[in-house]
């Protein structure tokens, strides 16, 4: 059975952009810029997306279109005989499952608060009547699974009609419009009347503001976390893009344009939350889901025209979760076609089955199953399944892709260049093989210890 391919070069970058933007660069990103100092972190984080994010990125995309495989099976394409290298590509496999686990549910909720919102559920509700509405949506278990099940069914039905004319189309329509929506957002955010101080406080670097912060070292550490985690970098959702384009672009350059439109929806989610925030919210923006489900709505409340602005940020939300989503679903797919020998459409059917299955313990963990509590009182199933996935999964196999593609032991070197450099476009320096094969190692180790550190501290505390 011959390979699919992707039908164009806008839709590799789409889809890869895609599955890098998601609902953290809206809810993550602005809290992360509100709790340390904000200018300044902006440009330190985009300082280490270049640095870090896009080597990686590169290295993915790599490894993907010179085996033409799934993560699953493209270890076995490159790696020297008798190594293990592969046994990262079933690593990979099982943590696209678990970051569905709960990614299906986050994006359910989405889809709810637009139908909310649209209505007019909150329509005269007060600060307490938010919170209560997003507490009681925790509480009800047969809307989570309804929600969270009709997600399952979205991705995996669009997936089934193919590459091109199932992901790749709806993909490219969903992520334009996105992009439309946030612009028409930014713009009036940006012109509310008390909003320019958001603005200021968003766009120009203030290093008392930093001292506030816990200092520029805290502010360091963040930017790095935020840059690293944002392009969903070290599970494979990226090689298995890869591994359907063709050797005419070189990968660095494709690299970077898809860092670029995943920083400018982060950039951009910023432009329309600052300013409203310090329009309506005394400039706090809280971190999480309240800032999403309760500050927002409370925002929208008092905003002239506020349900018609909130229908469109929810409409956003649930394009930019789903292009996750999809995208992520996708490599599932790819992987057990290649493991199984399935056909795509019974990979999708049964795909489906297990992940609605799968996603049922955080979708009841608010509810039926909140007594279990991970890391003790007020924490949740979800909270175990995104630390497996962010804190560990993320780093340890973005460590595995920089020492298979710098190591003589591994794919080397000399051979990950020869394949990235392929094609027209921005290539890899031969003078970066010192950074990338010593330097990035060490960051990754060291930001994998800060942030293990951090989450102990933080649960000790």
């Amino acid at each position: 059975m011959s390979r699919e391919k992707l039908g164009s070069r806008l839709g590799f970058i789409l889809l890869s952009a895609g599955c890098a933007i998601g609902i953290g660069n809206v809810w993550k990103f602005p809290y992360m810029v509100g709790q340390h100092g904000g200018g300044l972190f902006v440009l330190i984080y985009l300082f280490f997306l270049l640095a870090i994010g896009v080597p990686v990125m590169t290295m993915e995309f790599a490894i993907g279109r010179a085996s033409r495989k799934s993560p699953a099976k493209m270890y076995q394409e490159l790696e020297p005989a008798g190594s293990k290298w592969h046994l990262h590509g079933y690593a990979a496999l099982i943590g696209s499952y678990l970051l569905m686990m709960f990614y299906t549910v986050v994006s359910g909720w989405m889809l709810r608060y637009f139908i909310d919102m649209a209505k007019g559920a909150f329509v005269g509700l007060d600060s307490t009547g938010v919170t209560a509405h997003f507490n009681a949506m925790l509480g009800e278990p047969l809307p989570l699974v309804i929600f969270t099940g009709i997600v399952v069914i979205i991705g995996f039905l669009v997936c089934s009609i193919g590459l091109q004319n199932g992901l790749e189309k709806i993909t490219k329509v969903m992520m334009i419009a996105l992009l439309a929506i946030m612009v028409i957002l930014a713009v009036n955010s940006i012109f509310m009347k008390g909003g320019q101080e958001g603005l200021r406080f968003y766009l120009v670097p203030d290093f008392a503001r930093v001292e506030e912060a816990g200092g520029i070292g805290q502010v360091i550490v963040g930017a790095l976390n935020q840059s690293f985690f944002t392009l969903s970098l070290g599970m494979g959702a990226m090689a298995i893009f890869g591994s359907y384009i063709d050797k005419d672009r070189a990968l660095l350059g494709e690299s970077v344009n898809i860092a670029l439109l995943d920083t400018f929806v982060a950039l951009v989610s910023g432009l329309i939350i600052f300013p409203a925030c310090f329009a309506y919210n005394n400039g706090e923006v809280n971190s999480g889901p309240p800032l999403i489900f309760i500050t927002l709505p409370n925002i929208f409340n008092d905003m002239p025209l506020g349900r018609l602005w909130g229908s469109l940020f929810f409409v956003f939300l649930s394009f930019a979760a789903l292009s996750t989503v999809l995208t992520v679903f996708e490599g599932i797919i790819a992987c057990t076609c290649d493991l199984f020998g399935w056909s795509r459409k019974k990979s999708c059917l049964i795909n489906g089955i297990a992940m609605f299955i799968l996603a049922m313990p955080c979708a009841l963990g608010f509810n039926l199953l909140s007594f279990i509590a991970p890391f003790g009182e007020g924490s949740t199933i979800m909270d175990l399944e995104d630390f497996l996935v962010s804190q560990l999964l993320l780093p340890l196999g973005s460590m595995c892709f920089i020492l298979f593609c710098t190591l003589k032991k591994a794919w080397g070197w000399e051979k990950f260049t020869a394949e990235a450099n392929t094609g027209k476009g921005l290539k890899i320096p031969a003078f970066l093989r010192g950074y990338m094969t010593y330097v990035l190692p060490v960051i990754v180790v060291l930001l994998f210890i800060v942030s293990m550190y951090n989450f102990v501290v933080g649960l000790m505390g």
